[in-house]
């Protein structure tokens, strides 16, 4: 690739462009258990898995999932949280040569239904706590598998469950049971190539059906291998024996899966699985740990940590090795508080069509705040004009960020029309609104279905939330444009308060008139104990703008 302003920026030990490995993504657990074998991969509430008996397991199951009929090219929906259970299932789908498909376990049985139709899923791995929905799932679609399981059941000193307990349909099997029935430690001779389908992963959306990335093994190791190598600056001067990564992001998001997951292989690192992110709950959990913790999370996580009490009192510093950012933007009044830490930090950018990664900032390098940093190791980015997307905008202005190489996904599952609108001679449109600047570094301004049309102006949400961020009395806040009888449309925010704290909207309004242009004022606020947000804590802008388009 040739040269580009943003190379200049790179970690020391970072190149600009890498070959990476050419071997299936189930290859990576080969790389803790030849290392560290006897290392725990997994802790579980006070439970340990070493990673030999991770890969062992993995394996017995696969060849049950074989002895059931399952083959390459079957899609295997994992419908759990971050369960040892789900890592078995994860490694046995791959072994079996079938594609993994994540499914969020708070979906509805109508969203399940939907998406277990576009996918054509063969098996499904549920739990305990969704029986109810997954019965209703099963009331409307035939899948020929159902596989159920309990959160408990990998947590020493507890029972396991029963089908009965369970409340299984009789034609269901047990996870347990089938794992024990296969003592079979041979790994399935199943040939698998780098371009064929590894994950199928849902692209975040809340309305409409959303779409299904197609997520190559060659997509999943390059995206693997890039976060090892961008975070390596910092990571080389700790023992990989020593690596923890805190898992409070789901694993059935790219994210997780790619910066917690799939980076901990590579790390040879113990995965603390949290199954569900509360924070006092987590800040409990953090305690008990020492130092060499990679968190990965996300802006309303961070929030939440960095000004929870506790947050002194057990030295975040002093636990934390590096710290790591993505799903959207971090407001800069939070960025400064994390800096304050003296933590090694890096916020990113990336989408599901991107393998999670695509641009971030250097881990050691040069950080500047409100920026997502600069592209990664082979991958090319531009910005087009956001009228007809062809031609490249002067450094500075607003664009469409277009990005290529080796982490963008192949098509979207079986949905050709939308695959050749959003992929164009390699290049990926990914409907966000950048600038870059001197040196290279890239803005997201916003998505080009949130930016706002205010009596002819562009008024783009971020830089009003990035203002209400900064008043001192608000906790989470998010600005949206409502129908306007003159103006088109107009600003909104939604604001929730710090605890104890109270305000009127005229005090939030005069706040932002001292800070932004009148036309990016906000006209109204709304106050709200919390603010909608996705499974791994992203605020949902466009509920809000739909619950306001519906009054």
């Amino acid at each position: 690739m040739e040269e580009r302003l943003w190379h200049q920026h790179y970690d020391y030990n970072v190149l600009t462009s890498y070959r990476f490995p050419r071997i299936p993504l189930q290859a990576l657990l080969d790389i803790p258990c030849n290392a560290y074998p006897d290392k725990p991969a997994i802790h579980y509430y006070g439970s340990e898995t070493t990673f030999w008996e991770l890969r062992e397991m993995a394996v017995r199951l696969a060849n049950a999932f074989i002895e059931l009929g399952i083959k390459k090219g079957d899609r295997v929906g994992l419908h759990l949280p971050n369960i040892p259970q789900y890592l078995i299932s994860y490694y046995a789908t791959l072994y079996v040569g079938a594609i993994v498909v994540n499914f969020n376990p708070l979906y509805t049985p109508e969203e399940l239904t939907a998406l277990v139709k576009q996918t054509g899923i063969s098996t499904f791995i549920t739990f305990d706590m969704v029986v109810p929905n997954v019965k209703a799932l099963t009331a409307e679609v035939v899948i020929p598998r159902v596989i159920a399981t309990s959160v408990f059941d990998f947590m020493d000193g507890l029972d396991i469950s029963t089908p009965e307990t369970l409340q299984m349909d009789t034609h269901w099997h047990h996870f347990s049971q089938l794992l024990d029935s296969s003592q079979n430690l041979k790994r399935p001779r199943i040939e698998t190539s780098i371009e064929d389908a590894a994950m199928i992963q849902f692209t975040g959306g809340t309305t409409g059906i959303p779409k299904g990335a197609l997520l190559t093994h060659a997509n999943m190791v390059a995206a693997a291998h890039s976060c090892f190598l961008w975070g390596s600056a910092s990571m080389q001067y700790s023992s990989p024996r020593d690596r923890m990564v805190m898992c409070a992001l789901p694993f059935f998001h790219v994210y997780a899966n790619i910066v917690c997951l799939n980076w901990g292989m590579l790390n040879c690192a113990t995965m603390i699985l949290v199954p569900r992110f509360e924070i006092d709950p987590f800040m409990d959990l953090l305690a008990g740990f020492e130092k060499n913790i990679f968190l990965p999370a996300v802006p309303t996580m961070i929030n939440a940590i960095v000004n929870h009490p506790k947050a002194a009192e057990i030295d975040l510093p002093k636990k934390l090795d590096m710290l790591n950012s993505g799903g959207g933007p971090i407001p800069v009044e939070v960025i400064d508080q994390v800096g304050d830490l003296g933590v090694a930090y890096s916020e990113g950018w990336g989408m599901s069509e991107t393998t999670s990664l695509g641009i971030a900032n250097p881990v050691m390098g040069l950080k500047k705040p409100g920026s997502i940093g600069i592209p990664f190791p082979g991958m090319d980015v531009k910005l087009v004009d956001l009228d007809n997307g062809t031609k490249e905008v002067p450094q500075g202005e607003p664009g469409e960020l277009l990005i290529k190489g080796p982490l963008v996904m192949k098509e979207y599952w079986e949905n050709p029309e939308k695959t050749a609108e959003t992929l164009k001679d390699g290049w990926l449109h990914t409907g966000d609104i950048a600038k870059m600047d001197e040196e290279g570094y890239f803005y997201i301004v916003d998505r080009k279905k949130d930016m706002i049309i205010a009596g002819g102006y562009n008024v783009y949400p971020r830089d009003i939330d990035e203002v209400l961020y900064q008043h001192p009395k608000v906790l989470d806040a998010v600005s949206v444009g409502i129908p306007h009888e003159y103006r088109g449309e107009t600003v909104k925010a939604f604001v929730v308060l710090q605890p104890g704290e109270t305000a009127s909207a005229e005090e939030i309004i005069d706040f932002c008139k001292t800070k932004l242009a009148i036309y990016k004022v906000p006209k109204a606020v709304e106050f709200r104990d919390d603010l909608p947000k996705s499974a791994v804590g992203k605020i949902l802008r466009t509920i809000l703008r739909d619950e306001e388009a519906a009054k």
